[in-house]
């Protein structure tokens, strides 16, 4: 567990994170970081659920037509 400070930066509110937990999450300056609300309380992700999601369905799309977008492909 790592204990963060919430600071003010302008006039929002800002969390420093610390290097190792960058790293961890593979990220840099300049990324971008997700706050998703989950049973548990909220978590940081640099994973876009609403992609992932897209993703997904995407996935299935081409699972069903996998024939189909082959031949196109040719």
């Amino acid at each position: 567990m790592v204990k963060l400070k919430i600071r003010a930066v302008g006039t929002s509110a800002g969390v420093i994170l610390p290097k190792e937990a960058l790293a961890h999450m593979g990220v840099h300056e300049g990324d971008e970081l997700f706050l998703v609300e989950s049973p548990g309380g909220y978590q940081v992700t640099p994973y876009d659920p609403d992609f992932e999601r897209q993703l997904v369905s995407a996935r299935e799309g081409m699972d069903a037509y996998r024939n189909t977008l082959r031949e196109l492909a040719k």
